[in-house]
């Protein structure tokens, strides 16, 4: 996949044409700079955006690049642009504001330190929903062309799917499917918090869908993805509540061989993993944490971090703790559930989610270990997981021990499944 020359600015076709070099850059420095003087990068601001994204990018072969540069260079007609099979579609601005009624405030749905999101129609009868992103910087350039990139290569049902984008001048707009029931903090903390319409089952099949969403990325997604801001206003629903991972423009890119990186913290307080917000570490364990901070606030409905009187903070963790010590598992449900969930149910989600948020990366699981406990706790499976509820014991030595006959059961049964 290389960046298509029907790109509205030369300088993210540019970029996005660097992004395809990185992988031999740190093997033939020679080809880089004829890679860089194909691409005409001559100025400084270029060459730093290149030389910043290329640690994140897959291996490509230097002459099917060569080729690529080369035909974006001297084949830009739209024509042929359109006969290409692309993932996405270019958007024009005027097919853009004529959707979005030009922007008008009443279809906004969503705004954001990124800018604001818009609903639409386009002229097919299709509902959009268009990200503008605020006023351009170096920032905010990489991380539009970082979800372009990203959005533009990963495909399931638990992502959130690109329609395409429209980039020229300081606009620059994404446009997604549209999600009808908007994201999952509405109905945590937002406006439809109060109509309750996440009943039991639906909360279970939200966060199933989620890690799977999330196992996509760590584990299927060439090369792997750390998406590195999972939280509850990033996953949206569709029209049957079926999650939908959003929101790549903090997502990094491991390439092979790569176990974690360090690197610039972002993200958002409260679904740090304690690694990453102190030392910049950053691995496919933090996207867990997070994820186990959102099964704790999907089942409970507290959020990530609550200010106690005097400013003291306390996050979700320390407020769940003493429950569990207490075995008073229908304390932690959210009260709007009025006692309707399945009580084990409940209780191994909450003993996943602690599991998800140990201070230690490395005795957290995978994403595909967290999703099949979720889908046995609610399935034929149920008893081979519920065992997990033992491994937070009060005893010191036995709370991060996992060598529990359901545990290991869980986790071959997933090892078997990978490695067919």
């Amino acid at each position: 996949m290389y960046a298509p020359s029907c790109f509205h600015t030369p300088f993210l076709g540019y970029l996005l044409s660097s992004l395809q070099a990185a992988s031999i850059f740190f093997r033939n420095l020679r080809s880089i700079i004829y890679c860089l003087l194909l691409c005409n990068l001559k100025n400084q601001t270029c060459l730093m955006y290149f030389l910043f994204l290329c640690v994140n990018i897959e291996t490509m072969n230097w002459r099917r690049l060569c080729c690529c540069i080369y035909q974006e260079k001297e084949d830009g007609n739209k024509e042929n642009n359109k006969s290409r099979d692309y993932p996405w579609e270019i958007y024009t601005l005027k097919e853009i504001l004529h959707a979005t009624n030009n922007f008008h405030n009443d279809n906004k749905i969503g705004e954001g330190g990124f800018g604001s999101v818009y609903w639409g129609r386009t002229n097919k009868g299709v509902e959009i929903a268009v990200k503008r992103l605020k006023a351009m910087s170096a920032k905010a350039e990489m991380e539009f062309a970082v979800e372009v990139e990203i959005l533009g290569r990963v495909r399931h049902k638990n992502l959130l799917g690109l329609r395409g984008f429209y980039a020229s001048g300081d606009e620059r707009l994404i446009v997604y499917d549209y999600m009808p029931n908007h994201s999952l903090i509405t109905h945590l903390h937002g406006q439809l918090a109060a109509d309750c319409l996440l009943d039991w089952p639906r909360r279970m099949s939200i966060a199933i869908g989620a890690a799977e969403g999330l196992a996509y990325l760590h584990h299927e997604a060439n090369p792997h993805i750390i998406h590195r801001d999972i939280k509850a206003s990033n996953v949206l629903l569709d029209a049957n509540f079926q999650a939908k991972v959003a929101d790549f423009g903090f997502a990094k890119l491991i390439p092979d061989g790569v176990t974690h990186m360090t690197t610039r913290v972002k993200g958002t307080l409260g679904y740090l993993a304690p690694e990453y917000a102190m030392w910049g570490k950053v691995s496919e364990s933090c996207d867990v944490y997070s994820f186990g901070i959102l099964l704790l606030e999907i089942i409970s409905a507290k959020k990530p971090l609550e200010k106690l009187p005097g400013g003291v903070k306390r996050d979700i963790v320390q407020w769940i703790t003493p429950y569990v010590q207490k075995g008073a598992f229908d304390h932690i449900a959210d009260p709007r559930l009025k006692g309707k969930f399945d009580r084990a149910e409940l209780k191994t989600a909450v003993m996943v989610a602690l599991k998800c948020t140990d201070s230690n990366p490395e005795n957290r699981p995978s994403i595909l270990e967290v999703g099949e406990w979720l889908k046995g706790s609610v399935g034929r499976r149920r008893k081979e997981v519920t065992n997990i509820e033992h491994m937070l014991e009060e005893d010191g030595d036995n709370e991060t021990d996992t060598d529990l006959e359901g545990f290991r059961m869980a986790k071959s049964e997933v090892r078997r499944k990978w490695a067919r």
